[in-house]
């Protein structure tokens, strides 16, 4: 009998080793290049541990990851089983039907968990598409020793007119130090979300209530010279080209005395194993023009959805619950630490003792909580979001419009001009969509 038991005993584990083999996967992510997402490669071998499935990565500048992403999955190309997208994508492919709903995962999961910025950001018709990895508003970072050497004080809420007082008084270009860093890169989300916010926060608009193009309205123009001179008077050489990994590397490096930009961002300069300045940084809002009743602060997650086209789902849809889970969380906190957690995504990370102990931990909350997509400006608009317009078209005419801005970075045109051109290729391009 006991040879008989041991027997089937070995042969039900045979059966159920054949069917973890039979049933594992290897499914191929697309993302982006951020620090957070190269550290989550880095545990990958807890998840295939767990599941049996491996994982591929196709890792891409963001610009590039945009790009390759939105081409595969509308001509159906199959190359990725997860898709890093954001809170533009999301909604928009949803409702296309091009993205599996993830109205199934488990109760473990705790999907009621995530922030409801994030959760209502990444929702169509109130079905969650994709699942914040991380989420983040934008804020300023800066260099409290230079502050302190300017004479001083950093508000909690500044004004742009502080900023620039504050970012002339700290630049010593005998010592490479710029007053300020900030994206002027090419892109729509790179150096187009910047400048979109920094014109929310002079009271500009991308369209008036009528989809008529704004960039003819002198609200643009006194954001975008502010913006050139600022970074004339303040700001590194070649900014036209820098986007988020750029400045990043810059503030570690020592070289800004500010830093306004993802809030995702704090964690890494502040890390000593990569910032020259970890222990000199401070948190403060983004900035507002006086007398205007808007930041320029975004709304963002960087999310996992899976393409309709893919044939393992149930794969993905496991990566996607370990990858962004409260577990992951922890997993990382008890490697790295609590400073060096996905941040923006969770309640219950907010809700953590240990985790607000974290000096940026309430002004990333904070930021985020003060961003509303449904209301981005000054003068009402008929669009959603804050730092892009929720339509289709979106991202081609800010792609464009973003080029003829870091044009005038590069010094290749004037303000003027840039704003001509945006006006009339984005009147051109809604004309053409029905608008």
């Amino acid at each position: 009998m006991r040879l008989k038991a041991h027997a089937l005993f070995m042969g039900a584990c045979a059966v159920a080793a054949l069917t973890t083999a039979a049933t594992a996967e290897t499914i191929t992510i697309a993302t982006v290049n951020n620090g957070d997402m190269i550290r989550m490669q880095g545990y990958t071998d807890d998840f295939t541990a767990k599941t049996g499935h491996e994982v591929e990565w196709v890792t891409l500048e963001e610009n590039v990851l945009r790009q390759r992403v939105t081409t595969d999955i509308s001509t159906k190309g199959g190359a990725f089983d997860i898709m890093t997208i954001g809170m533009y994508e999301t909604p928009i492919w949803g409702a296309n039907g091009w993205l599996i709903p993830l109205d199934d995962l488990s109760a473990e999961y705790d999907v009621d968990d995530i922030l409801p910025a994030m959760r209502n950001g990444l929702s169509h018709d109130g079905t969650l598409y994709a699942a914040p990895f991380y989420g983040e508003s934008s804020m300023i970072m800066y260099r409290t020793d230079l502050m302190e050497k300017a004479g001083l004080e950093m508000p909690e809420a500044p004004t742009w007119e502080f900023i620039r007082e504050a970012a002339i008084a700290m630049t010593d270009r005998a010592n490479e130090i710029n007053g300020i860093c900030l994206r002027g890169k090419a892109g729509w989300g790179e150096g187009g979300a910047f400048i979109t916010v920094t014109g929310n926060s002079f009271g500009a608009r991308w369209f008036d209530e009528d989809w008529k193009a704004q960039f003819d309205q002198p609200q643009w123009a006194e954001a975008l010279n502010f913006y050139v001179d600022l970074m004339t008077e303040a700001g590194p050489p070649g900014y036209a080209t820098n986007g988020f990994n750029e400045n990043l590397s810059l503030f570690q490096q020592g070289k800004c005395g500010m830093w306004i930009d993802a809030t995702v961002a704090a964690s890494f300069v502040t890390n000593p194993n990569d910032s020259t300045v970890a222990d000199k940084v401070g948190f403060a809002l983004a900035p507002n023009k006086d007398g205007v009743d808007k930041r320029a602060n975004w709304l963002w997650a960087w999310a996992l959805a899976i393409p309709a086209g893919t044939q393992k789902a149930d794969a993905a849809k496991q990566f996607i619950e370990w990858a962004t889970s409260k577990e992951y969380i922890e997993l990382v906190a008890e490697k790295e630490g609590w400073a060096n957690v996905p941040p923006g995504a969770r309640t219950s990370l907010y809700d953590n003792p240990e985790y607000q102990k974290v000096p940026f931990a309430k002004m990333t909350l904070d930021s985020i909580n003060a961003a509303d997509p449904t209301n981005p400006t000054v003068d009402p608009v008929p669009y959603v979001g804050i730092q892009f317009v929720a339509i289709p078209e979106f991202a081609g005419i800010a792609t464009e419009v973003s080029q003829e801005f870091s044009a005038v970075y590069a010094g290749q045109q004037s303000v003027e001009e840039a704003l001509e051109k945006a006006q009339a290729l984005t009147t051109d391009a809604m004309e053409a969509a029905g608008y």
